[in-house]
């Protein structure tokens, strides 16, 4: 096929790559691979280099750095740091100050996702005994998590792609702490925004009295339990409960005979045995309505054999790519296969009407768990949910913190000093937690999250084709074109509100790989160094504040912060302006042309 025609195939290759990303309904790393196959299948992506982005070394760090963010979790390292910080008895302010600052700095030396996951349920707890909101202080938890990224190397993926383009384009890639100059300032003055106006400009419950009688927000779930035998319930109408039910801070929103959820006439139905009754409550008030009105658990005889391991109501929320994203409680067995109840489902801003356990369950919703207090936490991580409450103390092997500490503080002085490659140092680190078993061998697989690296791997071969083909200099003279005349200072910054723009639609791993090439096409069209153009993609490909899907972390804290998909650019839209305006004269000081 001829040059003009490989670019065309691939331009819209990539649109419609875009357009199905965006769309979100297929998942980014199905959407990545179909679209690397076309490409072989077409031609316009060599035989040879097929799959060759499975082997980039990008792709090798970020899967190691996956493994060693699961040690340094498991060892209870930073849990220990964390907890010696956070005080629930602090004003909001020097709360979201000293939780915002932790998270920055946790993020900086591990995967941000991880760092995330680690101090949220922290937050939540602290929220709960200081009687406050935890929308307030989640989503600048999540925002500073992902400022705190842009310090490191290894504190986020768009880093490391950047890194390994800049060694295809100058022999050499960046180092661990060439990020930091930029990144620490950016993420030190965003964090100061954060915690000092940006809080307050979320959409929150009102009063202080409205919260004190309000359960928090993650707490509300829609769940499912059956009449009893002895129940008090049996022959009463539905709408005779309601004083009852109100007194118990529980509402009855249905009933399911037969298996079938009965329609409005419901509340003058009489209750008889084995009807299901549909609630809305927070946890412990279920648990007490089924213990005053002698009903029972929904799959309460499965869980009867391990009545001796004593059953435990535990919380989770749903992130992107979990296994159960997509799917029913019933679609994976769970009950028959695992013992495990789907109890109840929190879903903020949307009322669903399919029965609880033939949900289709979505990431960002929170889930309400019954089953036995052993076996939760396995089937918790097999689900790919995270807990929303104090971590299980057996899971946190506290006494290998230190190896998992100094191993990796050698690994990361030794790639920075030059002794030894990062991959390597990674590599290093992760035979070694997995040697203490601080990572044991069944979770060194489901650590990796296999959707970004998919999407890395199918990525980088479709993003050389373009470059080679000549797509991304056709770009790159467009955004030249644009800002003729005004200099290259105004050719970084649009480059810069252009990556950032699309990374709150994008995933930021494909943002990344699209922008790096345009970088340093308009560096060689402008006759300047590289550095501060790929400098500008990797600040701007972090930095997703204006939507919950342009990065991993607000997706997370959406369902338990009960927040809704316009809630994120009142604090999202000016943090993103800051990001700008300080970036770009910290990457023309550090990186000048």
């Amino acid at each position: 096929m001829g040059m003009i025609s490989d670019q065309t195939i691939l331009f819209c290759l990539l649109g419609v790559v875009f357009g199905l990303l965006v769309w979100g309904r297929i998942r980014y790393d199905l959407v990545a691979f179909g679209a690397l196959t076309i490409a072989i299948v077409l031609g316009v992506v060599p035989q040879e280099d097929a799959f060759a982005g499975f082997g980039h070394h990008a792709t090798v760090i970020i899967a190691l750095v996956l493994i060693v963010s699961r040690g340094l979790f498991n060892s209870g390292a930073i849990e220990l740091i964390a907890r010696y910080v956070i005080d629930s008895g602090r004003s909001l302010f020097l709360h979201i100050s000293v939780m915002s600052g932790v998270a920055a700095v946790l993020s900086a030396v591990m995967n941000n996702v991880a760092a995330l996951a680690l101090l949220m349920p922290l937050d939540m707890q602290a929220a709960k005994k200081a009687k406050r909101n935890v929308s307030l202080s989640l989503m600048p938890l999540s925002f500073a998590s992902i400022l705190g990224g842009m310090i490191t190397l290894i504190g986020t993926p768009p880093n490391i792609i950047i890194a390994s383009f800049r060694e295809q384009a100058v022999g050499e890639p960046f180092a661990m702490f060439d990020f930091a100059p930029v990144g620490a300032v950016t993420a030190l003055v965003g964090v100061i925004f954060i915690a000092v106006v940006g809080w307050r400009l979320i959409p929150v419950v009102s009063s202080e009295d409205e919260l004190d009688d309000k359960p928090l927000p993650h707490e509300d779930y829609v769940a499912e339990v059956r009449v009893a035998e002895n129940s008090s319930m049996i022959d009463r109408r539905v709408r005779d409960l309601d004083d009852e039910a109100d007194e118990a801070d529980v509402a009855i929103v249905g009933l399911v005979r037969s298996g079938r959820r009965l329609p409005g006439r419901a509340r003058t139905e009489k209750i008889r045995l084995g009807d299901l009754i549909v609630i809305e409550a927070n946890a412990e008030h279920i648990d007490a309505f089924v213990g005053a009105f002698g009903l029972e658990y929904v799959g309460s005889e499965k869980h009867e054999g391990h009545a001796a391991e004593g059953l435990t109501l535990i919380e989770a929320v749903v992130p992107e790519n979990a296994r159960i994203e997509g799917r029913s409680a019933l679609s994976l067995r769970l009950l028959y296969r695992h013992g495990v109840t789907l109890l109840g489902v929190s879903r903020k801003g949307r009322t669903f009407r399919e029965r609880v356990r033939k949900l289709e369950i979505r990431a960002g919703d929170v889930l309400l768990l019954l089953g036995p207090d052993e076996r939760l936490s396995d089937i918790i991580s097999w689900l790919g949910c995270l807990p929303l409450q104090e971590r299980d103390l057996q899971v946190v092997q506290r006494n290998k913190a230190w190896i998992a500490v100094a191993s990796f503080a050698v690994a990361i002085a030794a790639a920075t000093s030059g002794i030894i490659h990062l991959p390597e140092a990674l590599a290093l680190v992760c035979i070694v937690m997995v040697g203490f078993n601080i990572v044991p061998l069944k979770e060194i697989y489901t650590s990796i999250e296999w959707p970004v690296i998919v999407l890395l791997g199918s990525m980088i071969p479709i993003g050389s084709a373009l470059e080679a083909s000549g797509g991304t200099a056709l770009i790159a003279q467009q955004i030249i074109d644009f800002a003729e005349g005004y200099g290259p200072v105004i050719v970084l910054t649009l480059l810069m509100v252009v990556t950032m723009t699309l990374s709150d639609v994008l995933n930021n791993t494909a943002t990344t790989i699209i922008a790096a090439p345009i970088a340093i096409d308009i560096a060689n069209r402008l006759s300047v160094n590289p550095d501060p153009f790929l400098m500008a993609v990797a600040v701007a490909a972090s930095c997703a504040f204006l939507t919950p899907i342009g990065h991993k972390n607000n997706t997370l804290v959406m369902g338990p912060g009960g927040y809704r998909f316009g809630d994120y650019w009142r604090m999202g839209l000016p943090l993103e302006v800051i990001v700008v305006v300080v970036s770009i004269p910290m990457i023309l000081i550090v990186w000048p042309f």
